[in-house]
């Protein structure tokens, strides 16, 4: 009897030990200032991201995004072109899936497909404007659209 219960106690602390180390950490994402300020905005923020050599446009109605824009995103240059559209084609995939499951995810947040093809030269203020939106997005809404973390 007393074994039994050693072997039952054994296996019960190494169940707790094995569910305990395989809990994910949510790490905080710490917004500035400025990130704070841009997300209280009200005011309706409309964005247009085009492209007129390519004749593609992606209309951005979201408070608080052009603010964000200009205040807190690294500037056109930062990055390449490159690692935006490697990003933005995680992203866009990403969200799309979401917007295919409004039961499990807010439909709110994700409604509409976002058409995004890797193959189609979006050009670089397409892709930098597209990238940011996500960027915000993603922060404002606490919402990970990758396995990397959102980051200014």
């Amino acid at each position: 009897m007393k074994k039994n219960f050693l072997q039952i106690l054994t296996a019960l602390i190494i169940v707790i030990c094995i569910t305990y180390s395989c809990t994910t950490t949510k790490e905080t994402v710490i917004l500035s200032n400025k990130e704070k300020e841009a997300f209280k905005q009200t005011n309706g923020d409309t964005i247009t991201i085009a492209n007129d050599s390519t004749e593609y446009e992606i209309i951005i109605i979201e408070p608080g995004f052009n603010f964000w824009l200009q205040s807190v995103a690294h500037s056109k240059g930062y990055y390449s072109q490159n690692y935006l559209e490697n990003r933005n084609a995680i992203w866009v995939s990403e969200w799309n899936q979401r917007v295919l499951q409004p039961n499990r995810y807010n439909s709110n947040l994700y409604e509409m497909r976002i058409d995004y093809q890797r193959n189609i030269d979006y050009g670089y203020d397409v892709n930098y404007k597209l990238y940011n939106y996500f960027l915000y997005f993603q922060r404002k809404y606490n919402q990970r659209l990758g396995t990397f973390i959102p980051r200014i």
